[in-house]
């Protein structure tokens, strides 16, 4: 089982931007597609984005509209999640999560391995 480890949240202004890391390691990380998800309390983990295995085919949620980007290098067990032009809807805690499989997933229910969260808050 792969091991993730999320970092890079904090406190923004709205119109700001964050750069969120998941650390993997454990397994072969590049046998491994990766999402991030984001959940408030009391709400569902939602989804925000995936990335497969090899680093390509990007997907995105909705709401994301082109201010958010997915990346990974696997040669450092790394995958990136960097968000632009923030907004307090978006203040959540962060998850990345893994799933042994070439792409990735909107269902967190297809996921294997999670972290334990990143908090990223957005004021107006």
């Amino acid at each position: 089982q792969v091991q993730l480890v999320e970092s890079g949240g904090g406190s923004v202004q709205a119109g700001g931007s964050l750069r969120l890391s998941c650390a993997a390691s454990g397994r072969i990380f590049s046998d491994y597609a990766v999402g991030w998800f984001r959940q408030d309390p009391g709400k569902e983990r939602g989804f925000v984005a995936a990335i497969s295995r090899s680093g390509g085919t990007p997907m995105y949620a909705d709401f994301v509209r082109d201010r958010f980007t997915i990346s990974r290098d696997n040669a450092k067990n790394m995958v990136y999640l960097f968000m632009d032009s923030l907004e307090p809807e978006d203040t959540a805690v962060y998850y990345c999560a893994a799933r042994a499989y070439i792409f990735g997933s909107k269902s967190a229910g297809d996921y294997d391995a999670w972290g334990r969260g990143t908090q990223v808050t957005v004021s107006s």
